[in-house]
């Protein structure tokens, strides 16, 4: 009884040993020839072609360019209003009384000289830009009655074009923050004074 039981498992393993054999037998024959593929892939065949002597020399094709930029139209000169008198001057000359206290703040004006000065040698100016309109046309006569020294410039936009309202030039930021303070009243919403060489 226990040899019968012997053989039989045997047999049982024999044959489990045999199927297991056959698997791996038909796994090699398929997947070994995807791995080991006697021809190469296919690629697309590469043509060139080169001039002989007698022919014309190869010309590369152009890049294309790209399109220009949005061209402004070219700023034009200020207009030649003149430049506003400071109004220090006329203030202390009109009252004699109270020269002592002018003379005590007398390094505070000196200051002021001294940054003008610099301004001037630097060559930068002071603008405020007032707005940009389509039809300037009353702004321009509102500025000119408020004798507001003024100039406009052109400008391209997806509307067309419309023209930039600026109050100034000004040789120094005391005098472009005081056209900040008459521009807001006469009614406008000027931008923030800027600076120009």
């Amino acid at each position: 009884m226990a040899e019968s039981q012997d053989v039989s498992t045997l047999k049982r393993r024999g044959r489990r040993r045999l199927v297991g054999a056959i698997a791996l037998v038909l796994l090699a024959v398929i997947v070994l020839p995807w791995i080991f593929d006697p021809q190469p892939r296919q690629t697309p065949p590469v043509s060139v072609r080169i001039p002989g002597q007698d022919e014309t020399p190869f010309t590369p094709k152009p890049v294309p360019k790209p399109p220009p930029p949005p061209v402004e139209a070219a700023k034009p000169a200020p207009a030649p209003d003149p430049v506003p008198a400071k109004p220090e001057a006329p203030k202390a000359e009109a009252k004699p009384a109270e020269q002592a206290p002018a003379a005590k703040s007398a390094p505070a004006p000196a200051a002021a000289e001294r940054t003008r000065a610099e301004a001037a040698l630097a060559n930068i100016q002071y603008i405020v830009p007032v707005g940009a309109y389509a039809e300037p046309a009353g702004v321009i006569a509102k500025l000119k009655a408020a004798k507001v020294p003024h100039f406009t410039e052109p400008v391209a936009t997806a509307k067309g074009i419309v023209m930039r309202v600026r109050a100034g030039p000004y040789a120094s930021r005391d005098a472009a923050d005081k056209a900040h303070k008459q521009l807001r009243a006469l009614g406008f919403a000027p931008g923030n004074v800027a600076s120009r060489p």
